[in-house]
């Protein structure tokens, strides 16, 4: 008889403790930023192409620099209405800007709220994004707040946060006037010593999420810079508009493998208040600082990452066209070396960034610079007149 009452009292506290475990967590939502400040044909693949995962998306709209002044992004409202996402109006005030003027700004805002309705368009929300610094966030504050109250109520409005409010007192006074805020951490250090780090992004997160009592995003990178010197020392960045400088560009690319892994981590056990992430950028085929898409869904879905580059031979009349394409759902730095057996040949040659060395059975074809295959697609590399080239012997070396 004690032993069936213990065994009962276990049963009881068993299920009373089940009945207390924590609920599964909603996923995380997946949104992402179109970014282009002048769209092109391209966006139309892209957008049918980023639909089955990413929920929202967050245009630029409208820019302010301190000399050039406002400058409206050239979108397309016939892809946005079709494309039928959530649409979020994304106002970057440059962080140089001395002050903001609140009536000017608030003018130019409701203009393009007024625009893209007019368009047929139907806003999920405003972004705001200024870099103010910390001596600035009392009046970023105040204009934050005017705003809200001019707004009206069913247009949700967010703020880009850097993690360098997190050492002002003002930051909770700042996030309780807007509806959620998004925290990017990426570009937010010298960009010399790179554009994302994983184990900073991760305190960060974890320091917000203390801080905030409302939903927060986290920007996270799926594009690359390049570094080009200045006669300063420091570095003027590149990113989507070409400079026209001399000198050496250092490439910044953002590394799928541990921004996949901290997607994971955060899908598994999400810091408090953080409602999803948000991946800057939407690529375009022709974005060569930009992950492919098929990459940025693979990491956004959390699938295992790989890049599995084959040799690409197509033939006529003896004329072999030699490349090499990216099967994996990962991009990848051209290869280092292809060796190719040959029987045969009387001519070979190689394209740009390639170098030719001609054995009398064997091509190797060496690169000379840096490049990527987007996952998914190819890159010529030369051709040959061959009577015959042994794929099966012939190699590509990472």
């Amino acid at each position: 008889m004690f032993f069936l009452t213990r065994w009962m009292f276990v049963l009881t506290t068993l299920a009373l403790l089940n009945g207390c475990e924590r609920p599964d967590a909603p996923p995380l939502d997946q949104q992402l930023y179109v970014w282009q400040r002048q769209w092109t044909p391209a966006h139309e693949a892209a957008l049918r192409d980023s639909r089955a995962d990413f929920s929202t998306l967050r245009v630029l709209a409208l820019q302010a620099f301190p000399q050039a002044g406002w400058s409206r992004a050239r979108i397309d409202p016939a892809l946005l209405k079709a494309d039928g996402r959530p649409l979020i109006a994304v106002i970057r005030l440059d962080g140089q800007l001395k002050s903001l003027n609140r009536d000017e700004v608030t003018t130019q805002i409701q203009q393009v709220i007024s625009d893209w309705q007019a368009q047929g368009l139907t806003l999920a929300g405003v972004e705001i994004d200024h870099d103010a610094g910390n001596a600035r966030l009392p009046a970023y504050r105040e204009f934050l707040t005017h705003l809200r109250a001019v707004l009206p109520t069913s247009v949700p409005l967010s703020i880009t946060a850097l993690p360098a409010w997190l050492d002002s007192p003002e930051l909770p006074a700042l996030l309780s006037t807007v509806d959620s805020s998004v925290l990017q951490v990426h570009a937010v250090s010298d960009p010399r010593h790179g554009l994302f780090d994983p184990d900073q992004a991760r305190q960060w997160v974890k320091a917000w999420s203390r801080v905030t009592a409302k939903p927060f995003y986290l920007a996270l990178p799926a594009y690359g810079v390049a570094l080009l010197p200045d006669a300063g020392g420091t570095p003027i960045v590149e990113s989507e508009v070409s400079i026209e400088r001399d000198g050496q560009r250092r490439e910044l690319l953002a590394d799928p493998q541990p921004l996949s892994q901290l997607g994971t981590e955060l899908r598994a056990d999400p810091p408090a208040h953080l409602a999803g992430l948000i991946w800057f950028r939407l690529p375009l085929a022709n974005d060569r600082r930009a992950w492919s898409l098929t990459t940025l869904r693979a990491v956004a879905r959390g699938d295992a990452l790989d890049s599995r580059l084959a040799l690409s031979l197509s033939a006529h009349q003896g004329l072999y066209d030699i490349g090499v394409r990216n099967e994996g759902n990962l991009d990848s730095a051209w290869p280092e070396r292809l060796t190719l057996a040959v029987q045969g040949c009387e001519g070979a040659d190689a394209l740009a960034g390639y170098a030719l060395q001609q054995g009398p059975d064997l091509l190797t074809f060496t690169r000379l610079r840096d490049g990527r295959i987007a996952a998914g697609g190819q890159r010529a590399i030369g051709w040959a007149r061959c009577a015959k080239i042994d794929q099966g012997e012939s190699n590509v070396h990472p």
